[in-house]
Parts: C-alpha cells; structure tokens; sequence
C-alpha cells in the first residue's frame, strides 16, 4: 500500500463519503469547493496521486467518473508525522518537515511513531532502499541487532544496526562496500527503532 499525504487523505476520505452518500462521484468543482482550490489543475493533480497510487479509478472521457479501488477503501489507517530525511549512509544532519503521512494501521507499534525518507543504499541488505518510507517506534531502549535511528555528537543522525562491544557502540550497514561507524557511548543518542518499511515501486 503506498502512503498518502495528509491532504490526499482528507480528499480520499471526501470521495468516499460523497459516494456513499450520493452513489456517484463528486465533480472536480465540487471537490475544489470543498477544500477552497480555486485551479481545477491542482485537483486534477490531487486525483491523478490517487489514481497512480492505486485508491481510485478514473475514466478519461466521462464526468463523474472516479471509482475507489476496493482494497484500499475499507482498510484502516493513521497519521503518522513524516519528520523529514535520515541518511542510510554516511550520517548527515536530517531534513526536517511537517508533513504527515497516512499508513496502514497494522505497520505500525503500540508505542508513538513517525515516519522518515531515507537517503542512501546502505542497509539494502535489510530491505531498505533509498527513497523507501521507514516507521520508527520513539524509544531509547534497544537490543543488539536492531536497526536504530541514531544521533552521533548531537548534530548527525543515521541508520544503522547497533551492536555493544567493549564498552562501545558499532553502528553496523547491510551492505558489504560500507564499513562500520564505531563510536564511545557518550557520542551516540538513540531516538528510535524501525518496526516497517514501506516502499513505492
């Protein structure tokens, strides 16, 4: 399932009540009336990320003509803040945001979460590509292996597997041209571990 943006959510969710109500599907106009866009193009664009990310169809030559794509309509999802930018290969400092994102409610843990983009191949052997979507679980408590988002020296973050050895921190890539990042615990924050990976194809 591929993540919607906040705003594509509210006009899935729009659609959906409008054809639930009516049996048939809104205008472009009556869409760009309900959420104040004055340009037809801007909904045509609202429409065709749904269309190209699978939650409706659409017939060219006909008005009214969207139809949402039943496997998506009845599955339950959340909002997740998408927090910006982590690399996956040399640390750099995140890109922040203040979008948010809508997920299917199974990916995600009973704790808090967001969501990040990530840059860099180097956990590839985890499945986990550049431009994929990772769910992070916010906390600070973490296991050997796991992948964690990490902050080294308070100003650059990374993901990486952790492993203690020697009273220090080996922040471990799945990818074999990529070394290791050894650090002292003091130079390492832990801000969370990944718990899904949602990708586009």
């Amino acid at each position: 399932m591929l993540p919607l943006t906040k705003r594509q959510r509210q006009i899935f969710d729009y659609l959906s009540q409008y054809i639930q109500q009516h049996s048939y599907a809104p205008s472009l106009e009556e869409i760009g009336h309900r959420f104040n866009l004055s340009s037809l193009a801007t909904v045509h664009k609202h429409l065709t990320n749904l269309q190209e990310k699978g939650y409706i169809r659409r017939a060219w030559n006909r008005s009214r003509s969207i139809e949402l794509v039943a496997t998506h309509s009845g599955e339950r999802t959340v909002n997740l803040p998408l927090l910006g930018s982590v690399a996956a290969d040399l640390p750099i400092e995140a890109i922040a945001s203040s979008e948010t994102i809508s997920v299917p409610e199974t990916l995600v843990s009973n704790h808090d979460n967001y969501a990040l983009r990530v840059n860099g191949d180097s956990m590839i052997d985890e499945q986990i590509k550049d431009g994929d979507l990772v769910i992070v679980e916010d906390r600070k408590s973490v296991n050997d292996g796991e992948t964690v988002l990490a902050l080294l020296s308070g100003i650059k973050t990374t993901l990486k597997k952790i492993y203690r050895e020697d009273g220090r921190i080996r922040l471990q890539p799945s990818n074999p041209l990529i070394k290791p990042t050894v650090v002292e615990q003091s130079q390492l924050k832990i801000h969370g571990v990944v718990v899904a990976v949602m990708r586009k194809y």
